[in-house]
């Protein structure tokens, strides 16, 4: 940790006295309680674990006369690439039904999300997740997150498979390498059989002892294909290919979504090209900025400690500096090489095999079953009768691969008998929509997010056809908070929660992901965020110049001339 006069946040006190993040968890996961200490909490996120407050079932306990908090775990698994097999899901599907809230959750990142664990059963999942070779360590906490990556199967040619193997190859890399994971969590403590525990000085060659500033995100995409949002990355790698190989990558730092309203330090940003470098020198190069950032990123204020604070604080031209001098020499400017287009993969395509794969679209990534479909059912016969490939997107879908032409029939029927509503016919606007999951379990959430979605794009969908609007392609992402785990600020269409039940209207960004939006109108109403899109979108639809989409749109109009123009 690089030296410093001013006082450190709290959190790096914690980090300091943990033992390589140890802390008193062996203790506090036996004590008999349903929650983590305030310094333990700040722990268990390196475990992929986050200690949360049901705000609805507590409320009910008060209006019955209780009292206190409800505990619960959200744990989260990391999947590089999203990229899992049949038999590894229907464990997490039974983990869910058993341990958790009867749902598993796709999330913005590729991973997975149990929620509703108890105390109790957090070392009962994570031991069986490691039976089926699934882990949570690193899936949060002050550590590199889950490496996102195109997750689209196709066998044609080798770049798919190229970048894939590579976010397996980073996730490994920067895994932390403390033992506190197995001795915690892996080890049985009534029969006495352990996992290999380390002896000696715990050494973490990357983070060090007090590990990163703040959370850290990779991710690599195509040019053709930017399914992952690589410039809301912390460090983004655009593949650069010729001839069916990759032959480099453009090195992306800086970007990041998280930002405080009342506080005008922090802001939203997107990531800008560092270098470009070889295939070889890639994660050479990643871990001399991951070092930078662990050395130099800010440690006393956590609103301002990500790498996009870093960067701009020092300057691109010396940041790039001090990261040749960590990995040992100059590097070069970057490729003219950037991103083209997004693919979605939803629907049929074929993998160039000979099978197919299908993306199928999941609602603000929500596995369960309800009143309306049974989706979670779906996937089990899906998984037991087909035996798919799984893959999941940063648009929280779902892919089955490796299905032979054959069997396309076989699954568009299974979705169908359990009332799954297919790729195919849903709306544009559902589409291209994300959510986070919001109130009532996160506790950062300020109001409705996954749960307010869903009606607003039901209303919307109608309005849309209504102005003959229905092929248009639009991102529209809701968070219930202004952090933007759903990445609300270089979409279309960006709704961020700003009070109970009112938010913050973003537009002018892009599907393609490389702009960022502007603040249309601050505190609509959720009652009032539909109407307001349908003056945009009518405003839209009269002024709009040959193939100009909505995001275009708005950004050439920008907010005074909008705002003019629908009679603000």
């Amino acid at each position: 940790m690089a030296s410093t006069d001013k006082k450190l946040s709290p959190v790096e006190g914690i980090k300091d006295e943990s033992n390589y993040l140890r802390g008193n968890l062996a203790n506090e996961m036996v004590d008999g309680t349903d929650h983590f200490s305030k310094e333990s909490i700040q722990l268990i996120k390196h475990f992929g674990m986050y200690q949360q407050d049901d705000r609805d079932a507590r409320a009910a306990s008060r209006a019955a006369g209780g009292s206190g908090k409800e505990y619960i775990m959200m744990i989260r698994t990391r999947l590089p690439a999203g990229l899992l097999t049949s038999k590894q899901l229907m464990e997490e599907l039974d983990l869910c039904d058993e341990l958790g809230n009867g749902t598993l959750r796709i999330t913005s990142r590729q991973a997975t999300q149990f929620h509703g664990i108890h105390k109790d059963n957090v070392r009962t999942l994570m031991q069986r997740m490691k039976g089926v070779g699934l882990t949570t360590l690193g899936a949060c906490g002050d550590v590199n997150r889950n490496v996102m990556c195109c997750p689209a199967p196709f066998k044609n040619n080798e770049l798919h498979s190229q970048i894939q193997d590579m976010s397996f190859q980073l996730a490994d890399h920067f895994a932390p390498k403390t033992g506190a994971y197995r001795e915690i969590f892996l080890q049985d403590p009534e029969t006495g059989e352990k996992e290999k525990v380390d002896t000696g000085e715990t050494i973490e060659p990357i983070y060090g002892k007090h590990y990163l500033p703040r959370k850290f995100k990779m991710g690599i995409c195509l040019p053709e294909d930017n399914c992952i949002d690589v410039y809301t990355q912390d460090l983004g790698m655009i593949a650069v290919h010729e001839d069916g190989k990759i032959v480099g990558y453009n090195i992306l730092v800086g970007g990041g979504m998280g930002r405080t309203p009342s506080a005008d330090k922090t802001y939203p940003a997107l990531g800008m090209k560092l270098t470009y470098v070889s295939p070889e020198d890639l994660i050479g190069v990643c871990e001399a900025i991951v070092k930078v950032q662990r050395d130099f990123g800010n440690r006393e204020d956590r609103k301002v400690a990500r790498l996009k604070y870093t960067v701009r604080n020092m300057g691109l031209p010396e940041f790039k500096k001090k990261v040749e001098e960590y990995f040992g020499r100059e590097l070069p400017e970057p490729h003219p090489s950037d991103v083209t287009d997004f693919d979605d993969h939803k629907g049929w395509s074929e993998q160039g095999d000979g099978k197919w794969f299908y993306g199928l679209n999941v609602e603000n990534g929500r596995i369960a079953d309800n009143e309306t479909h049974s989706l979670k059912t779906a996937i089990r016969e899906i998984c037991t009768t087909l035996e798919p490939g799984i893959q999941f997107t940063g648009h929280q879908d779902i892919i089955f691969s490796d299905i032979a032409e054959s069997d396309k029939p076989k699954l568009e029927e299974i979705l169908r008998k359990h009332k799954v509503v297919l790729t195919e016919e849903i709306s544009n606007t559902l589409r291209w929509s994300m959510a986070c999951v919001a109130w009532p379990t996160c506790g950062l959430s300020i109001t409705e997010s996954e749960r307010a979605l869903p009606g607003m794009v039901d209303d919307l969908e109608k309005e849309v056809e209504k102005l003959g609007l229905s092929g248009e392609r639009f991102t529209m992402r809701m968070t219930g908070c202004p952090n933007g785990c759903a990445r609300p600020y270089n979409s279309d269409i960006g709704l961020v929660g700003r009070a109970k039940e009112k938010y913050t209207m973003f537009l002018g960004g892009r599907l393609l992901g490389n702009r960022l939006s502007y603040i249309y109108k601050d505190m609509v109403p959720a009652d009032e965020v539909v109407p307001e899109l349908v003056k945009v979108l009518t405003v839209f639809k009269e002024q709009r110049t040959a193939g100009e989409s909505l995001g275009d749109f708005c950004d050439r109009l920008g907010q005074e001339k909008l705002l003019e123009a629908t009679g603000g």
